[in-house]
């Protein structure tokens, strides 16, 4: 069951938009499209192909029976949520909270044969559609956590509070699950440090270029920036997650090795930070367009392993890695410092 209508527009491929000279957003231009589109699996393909590190064209609903069972680690569901979106040649429209918790039971019932009794599933909405999450993913997960993560801008509003921030929500298949805790700490500025008796540093670090301490994550989350013009990262998908965001489930919840599933896959991101991180992918996408950006992303996390945002095996606070002469450190060299995020 599918909530997407198609549009009567064309949304393929149609060459490079005109941009700013500083803006580095990533497209399919028509002369890179014939070779990105020899990489994508069909939904037919499926019977036949091997799906791991594969991006999958077509409709997920089709998809899930046709993949093997008890096969993924991690789950990542970013679904359409319960508003009116465009997404390229298709359209969501906000449907009956009772219509939309229907749908996501029964996008839940189609997908939980896939995973393995040890995975993990993480599902992102927005303050109205959580309520639909938690009611749906109580019938067949464990619910263990809702993450709120800031969006650091929104649209305003002149008769309610600007919407700023969205959900993720935790689950589990079961009781065992993986939870590397020391993989995602943050690293934050201390502002008031102090100092043992013998005046060195007490659970913090002196730099040449800051006070810092590595701290456990909570499920609050305010370093995250969305994609936007002047990041390597973005394209034009209208509702691309962050790969910082996405690294931090993939490291708390997956190991070396294992895989990684999107079934909304969009751009690509999930697939491209689970690449990144050595961990195994596979990702679907409805839209054509995306698909393709997808594989393009995947082309260079070959040669670019880099997150922004997350170096030195911690997660940076915006705008606060190793600044050195309003230049930053990082693990594939430098960046300048309004790239960093």
């Amino acid at each position: 069951m599918s909530l997407l209508k198609p549009i009567d527009e064309d949304h393929g491929v149609k060459g490079s938009k005109k941009r700013a000279p500083r803006n580095r957003t990533l497209e399919v231009r028509d002369v890179e499209a014939k070779g990105l589109r020899e990489r994508l699996l069909s939904v037919e393909g499926l019977k036949s192909e091997s799906i791991f590190g594969r991006t999958v064209l077509g409709d997920c609903f089709r998809a899930f029976d046709l993949l093997p069972r008890a096969m993924v680690d991690l789950l990542v569901l970013d679904p359409p949520y319960n508003l009116n979106k465009k997404f390229g040649g298709s359209t969501f429209s906000r449907v009956p909270v009772a219509e939309y918790t229907k749908w996501l039971k029964q996008l839940f019932i189609a997908v939980k044969p896939l995973l393995k009794p040890t995975a993990t599933v993480y599902i992102c909405g927005d303050w109205f559609t959580s309520a639909s999450i938690f009611e749906a993913a109580s019938e067949h997960f464990t619910v263990r956590n809702r993450i709120t993560w800031e969006r650091e801008k929104g649209r305003g509003a002149l008769t309610n509070w600007k919407n700023s921030s969205e959900d993720i929500w935790f689950c589990t298949v079961s009781d065992r699950f993986a939870f590397n805790v020391d993989a995602v700490k943050m690293r934050r500025r201390v502002v008031a440090p102090y100092r043992d008796a013998d005046g060195q540093p007490k659970d913090w670090n002196e730099t040449g270029t800051g006070n810092f301490r590595d701290t456990h994550p909570s499920n609050l989350w305010s370093d995250i920036t969305i994609p936007f013009w002047s990041m390597p990262e973005n394209t034009d998908h209208p509702t691309q997650k962050s790969e910082k965001l996405i690294a931090k489930l993939v490291l708390a919840s997956s190991n070396p090795g294992e895989l990684v599933f999107d079934p909304f896959l969009g751009s690509g991101t999930t697939s491209v930070v689970a690449k990144k991180l050595g961990r195994q992918y596979c990702g679907i996408e409805l839209e054509e367009a995306y698909a393709l950006l997808a594989e393009k992303r995947l082309l260079i996390a070959e040669d670019n392993r880099q997150i922004q945002g997350y170096s030195e095996r911690v997660f940076w606070e915006r705008n606060t890695l190793n600044v050195i002469n309003g230049r930053a450190k990082c693990e594939g060299g430098l960046l300048p410092f309004d790239k960093l995020l």
